[in-house]
């Protein structure tokens, strides 16, 4: 059997479907995805940006206490050596320096120290500079460390010229004040601000309370320079205060600043914006990277699913037409079945009106010999042969007939035994002319001792013409009009079966169709020859019966299709829940089609 495939054209346009079914897809797909995204990322920014600025928090804090400790202990330092000599003592240069010169061996910060009697007046001072003998009754520092004991100045040139902070502690003998005064190198407290890093852009830098640098600033700004910047001063000593601002050259920065003890000096940590969300700027990318190619993904997967959606619609719509087309072609063959059964009982009424007047002219010849006495005259002879062969036609086309008018009654299905020796023999009968004209030989093997089969007499009468007429086809496919061999067998298989096979030499069936082809509609005849239920209705009614059918067959080979049949049973009930006869005692429990 050939494949035959004629392309069915559905008059719809399917763009509109596509573009609908794409945009729908895209959007269910694409939103929530934007959405998971926006969510993510915004989380994700949040939380970087919390990271960067405790970062920053930390980082002052951690800097804070190191510069507090610096200065606390230089404080300390002063107090032990005013609560360890006494005034006496430390007034005597000689024993200043000794203890001066123990002092620079813990903290290089030291550039000299004096001790000042409560009339400010300078009596002991170990350093570079001529300073014994000054009095300092009038400066403020004097008058502020007097009043609160303690004293710390800002970084400040005074008449040496060089950068420097001083810090003094107050100490009472015998109720008489003195001051022991020390000076600090700018530059190694400079060092001790600077060496903090972040990134590459963070620095740190001490403001007094009139925004003056106390320190030097490395992306700029030197020490005792006001830079101008934007400073948000936090409320209370301890606290951090954190903010984005330009500096004078319009660049964003990350600040935090802290006080120093006593609001005195402000510590200022910044970074560069992009420097401190620098990871910020890369979950962008990463962000806009994800974006991008599950965009692209959601989109192709949005294209390739609609287009295999769109394509299962057509191919729907093309099967709904060609079923339609094969419903048609069906009624068709119904109605041509019906007119055909019509046409046969027609035909019946004629041939019962010749053979009742071919049996008058029998009897009128046989008079006619009697008369003449005689039986061997030319004519009377040729009389009666043409008469008998009359009459063999006549037997003929009654059989034929009847043939179609069995074939094409409509009735409700009755199960009961059917017997293989006789109704076989019935149905090769049938189909013997058309094998017969194309030169095939139909063979047969019933046993004599095959039991009955329980089933429809018409319905299996319907499954062996169409398997004899499926494998006539076959084999005029193959072997055209040189002839070819169909065979049906039977044989008892195990359990109540009978199994039957049907053969023929013809030209197979395909492997990747042969699982097809008890589906409905599926034909591998040409439009117009096949409707594709012919073993659709067959699988069906064996199996309503309880059998089944099966197939085996090579290409250019051969085809056998093998029945399994349930056994008769006289107690048996209807198969398959169809209603019909039950067959009792006194039912015929064989029938034989003639």
């Amino acid at each position: 059997m050939k494949a035959h495939a004629k392309p069915i054209t559905v008059p719809e346009d399917y763009r509109a479907k596509r573009r609908i079914i794409l945009v729908s897809m895209v959007l269910i797909t694409l939103v929530p995805f934007v959405l998971i995204l926006f969510i993510g990322y915004s989380t994700f920014t949040a939380s970087l940006q919390r990271g960067a600025v405790e970062s920053l928090q930390r980082v002052v804090d951690d800097h804070r206490e190191i510069i507090e400790i610096f200065l606390k202990e230089r404080r300390k330092d002063l107090e032990f050596i005013g609560d360890a000599y006494p005034y006496a003592f430390l007034s005597r240069t000689d024993n200043l320096q000794k203890i001066f010169s123990h002092l620079q061996k813990h903290s290089k910060a030291f550039i000299d120290m004096g001790v000042f009697d409560d009339r400010g007046l300078h009596v002991a001072y170990v350093g570079a500079y001529p300073l014994i003998g000054k009095s300092y009754a009038e400066a403020d520092w004097f008058k502020e460390v007097l009043k609160r004991g303690y004293f710390m100045s800002d970084i400040f040139l005074g008449f040496r010229g060089v950068p420097h902070f001083v810090m003094a502690v107050t100490r009472v003998e015998n109720g008489r004040p003195w001051v022991i005064r020390a000076t600090f190198d700018s530059y190694r407290f400079n060092e001790l601000v600077e060496k903090v890093r972040i990134g590459t852009t963070g620095e740190a830098y001490i403001l007094n309370a009139q925004g003056i640098l106390q320190t030097d600033r490395r992306s700029g700004g030197s020490l005792l320079d006001q830079p101008g910047d934007v400073i948000h001063f936090p409320e209370a000593a301890g606290s951090v205060k954190t903010f984005i601002e330009k500096d004078k050259k319009g660049k964003d920065y990350l600040y935090a600043t802290t006080w120093m003890p006593d609001k005195k000096w402000l510590l200022v940590v910044r970074q560069d914006k992009n420097d401190a969300f620098s990871a910020l700027h890369t979950a962008v990318y990463l962000t806009l990277l994800v974006s991008l190619v599950g965009g692209v993904v959601i989109i192709a997967a949005a294209v390739y699913l609609s287009d295999r959606i769109v394509l299962h619609l057509e191919t729907l719509d093309q099967d709904k037409a060609q079923l339609e087309q094969h419903l048609i072609r069906a009624g068709r063959l119904a109605e041509l079945g019906e007119m055909a059964a019509g046409l046969a009982h027609e035909i019946n009424n004629p041939l019962q009106v010749i053979r009742n007047e071919q049996a008058l002219m029998e009897i009128l010849v046989d008079d006619m010999k009697k008369a003449t006495g005689s039986d061997n005259e030319a004519p009377l002879a040729d009389l009666a042969d043409s008469l008998s062969q009359i009459r063999l036609q006549i037997g003929r086309c009654a059989v034929i007939t009847q043939a179609f008018l069995n074939f094409g009654r409509q009735s409700e299905p009755v199960f009961q035994a059917v017997s293989l020796m006789g109704f076989v023999p019935d149905i090769v009968g049938m189909v013997k002319p058309k094998a017969v004209i194309n030169v095939i030989e139909l063979t047969q093997d019933i046993p004599v001792d095959i039991p009955d089969v329980y089933g429809d007499v018409s319905q299996l009468q319907q499954v062996f013409l169409n398997l004899f007429n499926n494998g006539i086809d076959a084999i005029v496919e193959k072997h055209c009009a040189s002839g070819g061999h169909l065979a049906v067998t039977a044989r008892r298989a195990t359990g109540d079966y009978v199994e039957v096979r049907v053969s023929d030499d013809g030209s197979g069936i395909a492997p990747e169709i042969i699982d097809k082809i008890f589906s409905p509609f599926f034909t591998t005849k040409p439009v117009g020859k096949g409707t594709g239920l012919g073993l659709s209705v067959c699988y069906g009614i064996v199996n309503n019966m309880g059998g089944d059918i099966t197939v085996e067959s090579v290409k250019n080979v051969g085809t056998t299709f093998v029945l399994k049949l349930p056994v008769y049973e006289k107690t048996q009930p209807p198969a398959g829940g169809v209603s019909g006869r039950k067959v009792t005692d006194g039912a015929p429990d064989r029938i034989s089609v003639n």
